[in-house]
């Protein structure tokens, strides 16, 4: 049996689900190896409870925000962001349509809901440019298999592919939105798309539950800092509220 944490403890998926789910992934790993970055779906409600707070505070002023969840599992997270974005429509993609499967059944449960909604996706790509005002991609952008932190990651993921995937996710946000990314083999600040972005939380170190960290070069940075947080989208100078910039804001909290 197959454990995953779920709220009020964890919830065991019958042999068939587990069954379903390895069979789906084996797929996914020969047809779209490139886009596969993390081949775990290990997911747990509420996961990073301070990424998800700043990220409501910061939204306090939008009606109805839309929220992506990139690699979203189960669909763990985007029910979380429903507890804390109460208003919001929320869009969970997994490149894994087993676990689709399992996150959709799950909203059919509980009832439905029609401002949620479950995708299977490689990428960002084909979501709509500068449409959603907060992305989060949380232990996405890591593999599983460089736990042990071997001198190159190129035998499991490329930088290459990283950057083209946050940049597509980059290009989801609207001006002045914002880009969570937690516990990744490389830095959002290393990509080209990092230029149009400033860094708004900074996560604390967490050296036992960090994973190794890579360079543009797939070698590894074992005494580089890491830039995991939340990062603002800029706004066009033209509509910058008082004319300052984009005010950056260093926080170690998350």
């Amino acid at each position: 049996m197959e454990t995953i944490r779920r709220q009020g403890g964890p919830y065991r998926l019958p042999g068939l689900a587990r069954a379903a789910d390895s069979l789906s992934l084996a797929l996914v790993r020969l047809f779209q190896a490139r886009s596969l970055f993390q081949p775990y779906g290990t997911t747990q409600e509420d996961r990073y409870p301070l990424i998800f707070r700043y990220a409501a505070e910061a939204l306090t002023g939008v009606p109805a925000p839309r929220l992506l969840s990139f690699g979203c599992s189960t669909g763990e997270e985007v029910f979380t962001l429903r507890r804390y974005f109460p208003t919001a429509r929320i869009t969970g993609l997994d490149i894994v349509p087993a676990r689709i499967r399992r996150a959709r059944a799950r909203l059919a449960r509980d009832g439905g809901d029609p401002r949620v909604r479950f995708a299977v996706a490689a990428s960002a790509e084909h979501e709509a440019a500068q449409s959603y005002d907060a992305v989060f991609a949380m232990a996405v952008f890591r593999h599983g298999g460089l736990g042990a932190g071997p001198a190159r990651c190129d035998g499991r993921i490329a930088f290459e592919d990283f950057e083209r995937s946050v940049g597509a996710l980059a290009g989801t946000l609207k001006p002045g939105g914002l880009l969570a990314i937690r516990h990744a083999n490389f830095r959002f600040s290393d990509t080209a798309a990092a230029a149009g972005f400033t860094q708004v939380l900074k996560s604390p170190p967490a050296p036992a539950r960090s994973p190794p960290l890579y360079g543009r070069d797939h070698r590894r940075l074992p005494d580089a800092e890491r830039d995991d947080g939340i990062f603002r989208k800029a706004l066009p100078p033209a509509i910058r509220p008082d004319g300052s910039g984009n005010g950056a804001v260093q926080s170690n909290v998350a």
